[in-house]
């Protein structure tokens, strides 16, 4: 495991990821963050297999199922992945992207399924790819049918699609964004280390985790929290036609199926299967 990518891709960088999903993260990762060793932070260390074969560079990122184009929105969801599929619990908006614009071009493909299951993830490069498939909307049919849940930026996501769909044990929701800062300051003084951080200007390694987060560093972390939030609001207020005040007032909470679609943020509860076969229907295939 690539430990320095992963916490380059985990903190201080905003997140819509859910709650839960982050705590775990957290909780998993924490004992084999080591600050005594250092590593090259490099690209992810993924072993050669079928992912990431010939036949996989030509696969085109969905499957055609009865004239409907189906693509995977699955795990964790990051910027890039270098992946058609979902690969290794992680799905890329790379490879969610030229999916969807691919079946768009298909002929052969009459509408399209956004098949999510997804805690979120990076908020880096999600509402570029929502926009292309908000801004898209009419060419085909685009329904998001959950298979369980579309949390965080898996929930702007499907609320791009024309319709979403949730099983009645599922859920939608967490319009919102974290950042995770982590303190090592008392972890290197107990270690007998110190580490001098030499930098050209103040405010350059405000957010570094060998020193404790000040004041201002806080504010700015806040700041850019804000800000990513509020262009959540704003964009799930656009795609869903709902006003940005009853989005703002969910506080970021999750929501089971009923109470999703009551709030407006789905538009049914139905099995997947029942949701694909509407969805057949509508696009006469």
């Amino acid at each position: 495991m690539n430990l320095p990518h992963l916490a380059q891709r985990l903190f201080n960088t905003p997140l819509a990821l859910h709650p839960r999903k982050a705590e775990i993260v957290m909780a998993a990762l924490a004992e084999r963050f080591g600050i005594a060793r250092v590593t090259r932070a490099g690209a992810w260390d993924f072993d050669e297999d079928e992912d990431f074969s010939r036949s996989a560079r030509e696969d085109c990122g969905y499957d055609n199922l009865e004239g409907i184009g189906v693509i995977p929105v699955h795990g964790t969801l990051v910027q890039k992945l270098g992946s058609l599929r979902p690969y290794s619990g992680m799905t890329g908006y790379d490879g969610i992207r030229h999916a969807y614009l691919s079946a768009l071009a298909d002929p052969d493909v009459k509408a399209i399924c956004l098949d999510i299951d997804s805690p979120g993830g990076e908020v880096a490069g999600c509402f570029d790819l929502v926009d292309e498939i908000y801004h898209a909307r009419g060419v085909k049919p685009v329904h998001a049918i959950l298979t369980e849940c579309a949390y965080s930026a898996a929930y702007a996501i499907a609320s791009a699609a024309d319709r979403i769909v949730v099983p009645r044990t599922g859920g939608v929701g967490s319009i919102g964004v974290i950042v995770m800062h982590v303190d090592w300051s008392q972890k290197i003084k107990s270690d007998g280390l110190q580490v001098t951080i030499i930098t050209y200007g103040d405010r350059k390694a405000e957010t570094n985790p060998c020193v404790p987060l000040s004041d201002v560093a806080r504010e700015s972390l806040q700041a850019e929290v804000d800000a990513m939030g509020t262009l959540f609001v704003d964009t799930v207020a656009r795609n869903r036609g709902i006003s940005d005040d009853i989005i703002r007032k969910t506080q970021a909470a999750c929501f089971m199926a009923p109470d999703g679609v009551r709030l407006g943020l789905a538009d049914a509860v139905a099995a997947p299967d029942a949701a694909f076969n509407e969805l057949m229907k509508l696009a006469g295939v």
